[in-house]
């Protein structure tokens, strides 16, 4: 069979079971100086790993329990035949990424394991040499439309949304970047600069962006060290009285016991969104307690961010919340270091909700909308001043963004979609290279530490909290720096 072409891959991909039968090797770009760097994609493996969580996570009127991870392995080589393999992990999410009242939990993650399977065979077919990100802007295309191909093959009474696949298909492109840093014996973070790669950022960013190449917007080297987002879910116990039965594992399982034991500096905080009251009450709590544990700091550090999960009705009920916020505790009204995704994910079919107000007393920062450059001009139009980076995303994804983001001088986080192991290490390192952002979310230590195993002992700083932060410093190996 013969090695399948850049535009011939474009013209078939929405078949994932051709695709399987292609093993021909790799072709190269065409051009007159081919870039010595690039690589090409030799194969591609994956599994699924189960983990229970410790307790349930309640957030954005849903609650879980459990997750799977999907762990990919991809092998690259360059045209010298020098090759390297590189590892992905992401926990499926499938409650989050598909917000739906039709399935349920099994059923979902059901046709994610199918896209899973279907996305590495589309991989595997890819022959091309490039860059790992100008690789994935043919894959994800390619990814998009065989989930529409598998949801009428499903006859699903909804599409998969673009999030899900986005979420499923992030861990085959964080292993194409931690093989291709790996092959050049780098952090991937440190080959993203014109050295690297054969496009600049106008081909994804548009014209203003000619000559300009990410790393002008992302750093070679991680920062030290960052603070944590310890999260309190709506389900969370934080007064002694709403613990219902004591775990009793080892673990803090109170706020307090968490802030003592992790000196937390930073705390997001789950909205219900349609009920003022309580989440008033809820974040006054908090307040209360994480007060009362730092009593005996001489200036206590305190900050929060406010997760609606899209559960706030309106931009009205955010407004009216934060001033009432304001009038009866302005000290944790200035704690407020940001509002994540107030309202629904689907902006294009709410234009009107817009968040130009809120964000005149808060930045609001747009997470579940957030899935390709034309949503977050989008939300920005729509007065968001920030945007929330993940690894669930994807390597190229994030890095794509970031570069927009940072142009335009957005508010950034990083949040992890209670990511534990190599998914966490690879959200972290997100947090860590890419200026601007002032903490990590480190769920997966509550919910799953059962996942953690093996992954503590060998970046002991990364897994361990101490004074609020984590040694960001450990992510220092080749490629994505999971792999010690």
């Amino acid at each position: 069979m013969q090695p399948v072409s850049r535009r011939s891959f474009l013209a078939v991909t929405a078949s994932a079971s051709a695709m399987a039968t292609i093993t021909s090797s790799c072709s190269g770009p065409g051009v007159a100086v081919a870039n010595p760097h690039d690589v090409c994609i030799d194969d591609v493996r994956m599994e699924f790993e189960d983990h229970r969580y410790r307790f349930p996570h309640v957030f954005g009127g849903f609650t879980t329990d459990r997750c799977t991870l999907l762990n990919v392995t991809v092998r690259v080589s360059n045209r010298q035949g020098k090759s390297a393999e590189g590892f992905g992990s992401m926990t499926m999410g499938n409650v989050w990424s598909w917000k739906t009242q039709r399935y349920g939990y099994e059923e979902t993650l059901g046709v994610m394991k199918t896209l899973a399977g279907r996305a590495r065979a589309i991989m595997a077919a890819y022959r091309e040499f490039g860059h790992p990100i100008e690789m994935n802007a043919d894959l994800e295309p390619a990814w998009l439309r065989d989930a529409a191909a598998l949801g009428q093959e499903q006859q699903l009474g909804e599409p998969i949304p673009k999030l899900c696949t986005l979420v499923t298909t992030s861990p085959f492109d964080a292993a194409l970047h931690d093989a291709y840093g790996k092959l050049h014996g780098r952090s991937a973070w440190a080959c993203y600069g014109q050295e690297f790669l054969n496009s600049d950022l106008s081909r994804y960013l548009g014209p203003e962006f000619e000559g300009q190449y990410p790393d002008r917007y992302v750093e070679a080297s991680p920062k030290p060290r960052m603070p944590i987002f310890h999260n309190v879910g709506l389900g969370d116990p934080v007064l002694a009285a709403e613990r219902k039965t004591p775990l009793n594992d080892g673990l803090p399982e109170l706020l307090e016991e968490w802030i003592r034991a992790e000196g937390i500096t930073h705390i997001k905080i789950k909205m219900r969104g349609s009920d003022e009251a309580w989440d008033l009450d809820r974040i006054l709590s908090v307040d209360r307690v994480a007060s009362q544990a730092k009593n005996a700091e001489t200036n206590p550090v305190l900050h929060y961010s406010l997760d609606f999960n899209e559960q706030a009705r309106d931009v009205e009920y955010v407004l009216a919340f934060l001033r009432k916020l304001k009038e009866r505790n302005p000290l944790a009204f200035e704690r407020v270091q940001y509002l994540e995704q107030p309202t629904g994910r689907y902006l294009d079919q709410d234009r009107a909700n817009v968040m130009h107000e809120a964000a005149k007393l808060r930045p609001v920062v747009i997470d579940e909308a957030l899935t390709d450059v034309e949503t977050l001009r989008m939300a920005e139009e729509m007065g968001y001043t920030g945007c929330a980076l993940k690894a669930c995303k994807g390597q190229s994804h994030t890095v794509v963004i970031a570069s927009l983001a940072r142009s335009r001088n957005l508010f950034l986080s990083v949040q992890d979609l209670t990511c534990p192991g190599a998914s966490f290490i690879h959200s972290a390192a997100i947090a860590a290279h890419v200026p601007g952002v002032t903490a990590i979310e480190a769920n997966g230590r509550q919910y799953v530490p059962s996942a953690n195993a093996g992954w503590k002992d060998r970046f002991p700083g990364l897994f361990t909290v101490r004074e609020g932060q984590i040694a960001t410093e450990e992510i220092r190996g080749p490629g994505l720096g999971a792999v010690a």
